[in-house]
């Protein structure tokens, strides 16, 4: 209990004691000391960039200069591809690091190497079952479980510890040490954002992460809190780090400008960080725009195809969707339709998509099933992506419709809720007890955070949220106790209507302690409801 609730850096696994980390980190600082020109490849999302970033500062400690590669989305794709490999090498790298992808990559790694290139692959992703012919492979998919001090790390959290080993090889040699705890706010931005369970060690490092966010140190994080609206120097909750700073970054990978955030993050200039968190507001702001127009036209498409008879999935097309944004969009139709969705779009002559999946499906499972119609995929259990030939769409639509319908049966699933328990609104305000509840936190993937049932509350009054309109503020009173408590539904402003004023409801909700400008209230998240 003393280790989950207070959970300390000092309990770290050291790197060396990790598999695959103690070779691979040898195998960079020999070739750094040897004067070999490093390239950092990293992937364009937040835990590739984070990687990114956090691989760079390591290195600029010790005083050693390496170029990085973040691909363009839109003209690149995922992974490493064999022409950038070769500009690389073209400008003097010998020695290539990839953060957050790489495991797959098996020609372009192959040219690396047949261009003299030593090459590390760091990765976290499930491996195929062809491995890249790299100099090291640090993975922990590829080792048994029981051989690991835990098996769920991000790429970045792979990063971190890869690094924390090349940082003590080098240190008596450049006679500098990099402060590894520094790098702890990229670590945790980089495992919330790609959705790793917050178990283990994990917890540890994005609670030390969260506290290193909450000092606004860096410049470029000071800043991006700034453009979400928050104080540069408030404490954040890992679902804040989620929901307001990860998408920024994640918009610029989107809209194919991944290194703006790596310059973000990386910069120690304030005035550059307020620049370069300017433009990433106004790219996410694009991003949203273009996501609610694709949302739209892929609801309709569901709409229709669910009309036309019961369906276990969902496979949506729409040539000119945008392809950095259609996983977002088929998160949102999970959420509404609770289905496994993939989205597709037109790219380069072929059709590229995103899919998402319900906790009952095996996402990647699935599409292995079916991997005889399409030209590559890759993901897990919650989330993949997917390439195939636009002749093989409707194809691969009946294939993963089957797959689906065997593994769920044509009835709807929908969504649960597990609930601790009931929760008045006394103890629901009482402060001692929210402070106790926080020591829960990060909540997430594995630690989810404790929802309760409310007593009968009657709605004095609704006020609906958003740009849209879409999200709706209620007033609550609990009978019993007579204390009355602000409460907020994201995207639910439709089912909670005006007709409930005055009417009494039950609540599924959260409460917790909100901090606003030095002012601590009570928050209230409802995550479901039904009337009384």
């Amino acid at each position: 209990m003393e280790a989950f609730l207070s959970p300390r850096l000092a309990s770290l696994t050291p790197p060396e004691q990790w598999p695959q980390i103690p070779e691979a980190s040898r195998l960079l600082a020999d070739g750094l000391l040897s004067g070999k020109k490093l390239a950092v490849w990293g992937d364009y999302d937040v835990d590739g960039i984070t990687a990114t970033t956090l691989v760079l500062e390591v290195l600029r400690t010790h005083g050693i200069a390496a170029l990085h590669h973040i691909p363009d989305r839109n003209r690149e794709g995922y992974g490493l591809n064999v022409p950038e490999v070769e500009a690389l090498a073209a400008q003097g790298c010998t020695l290539l690091l990839t953060v957050d992808c790489g495991i797959a990559d098996v020609e372009a790694v192959h040219r690396a190497r047949e261009l003299g290139m030593t090459v590390v692959v760091s990765d976290h992703h499930l491996p195929p079952e062809n491995l890249p012919p790299a100099d090291a492979l640090c993975n922990p998919r590829l080792c048994h479980e029981a051989t690991l001090p835990y098996p769920h790390l991000a790429g970045v959290g792979v990063a971190f510890y890869l690094m924390g080993g090349v940082n003590a090889a080098l240190a008596p040699h450049t006679g500098r040490r990099h402060a590894m705890g520094d790098s702890l706010d990229l670590v945790a931005l980089g495992t919330l954002a790609d959705v790793m369970p917050l178990t283990g060690e994990n917890r540890i490092l994005v609670r030390g992460g969260l506290a290193r966010i909450a000092t606004a140190r860096r410049p470029g994080l000071a800043a991006l809190k700034t453009v979400s609206g928050m104080d540069p120097a408030a404490d954040l909750t890992a679902g804040q780090v989620v929901f307001r700073l990860a998408p920024r970054i994640n918009a610029a990978g989107r809209m194919g400008k991944g290194a703006l955030a790596l310059d973000l993050l990386y910069t120690n200039d304030h005035a550059a960080a307020a620049r370069l968190a300017q433009s990433l507001d106004a790219l996410n702001t694009q991003r949203r725009e273009e996501e609610e127009c694709i949302h739209t036209a892929a609801r309709d498409q569901a709409v229709d195809m669910l009309s036309h008879g019961p369906h276990a999935s969902l496979v949506l097309y729409g040539r000119d969707w945008h392809p950095g944004i259609v996983g977002i969009v088929a998160s949102r139709i999970v959420e509404e339709f609770y289905r496994p969705t993939i989205i597709l779009c037109a790219d380069q002559g072929n059709l590229k998509g995103s899919g998402r999946s319900i906790r009952e499906f095996d996402l990647y499972a699935g599409l292995q099933a079916v991997s005889s119609c399409l030209l590559s995929f890759g993901g897990h259990r919650l989330a993949a992506g997917v390439r195939l030939a636009p002749d093989m769409l409707e194809t691969f639509r009946a294939s993963f419709e089957t797959i689906t319908q065997e593994a769920l049966g044509i009835t709807p699933l929908c969504p649960s809720l597990t609930l601790e328990g009931p929760l008045g609104f006394d103890r629901a305000s009482d402060r001692d007890f929210l402070k106790e509840l926080a020591l829960l936190q990060p909540y997430g993937p594995g630690n989810t955070e404790p929802v309760f049932t409310s007593p009968p509350l009657l709605v004095k009054e609704r006020v609906q949220l958003g740009r849209g309109r879409e999200h709706v503020l209620l007033r609550l009173t609990d009978q019993k106790s007579g204390i009355t408590l602000s409460a907020k539904a994201w995207r639910m402003a439709e089912e909670l209507g005006p007709e409930l004023q005055g009417r009494h409801i039950l609540v599924a909700y959260t409460p917790r302690l909100d901090m606003y400008n030095g002012v601590a209230s009570v928050d209230v998240g409802i995550k479901d409801w039904r009337p009384c």
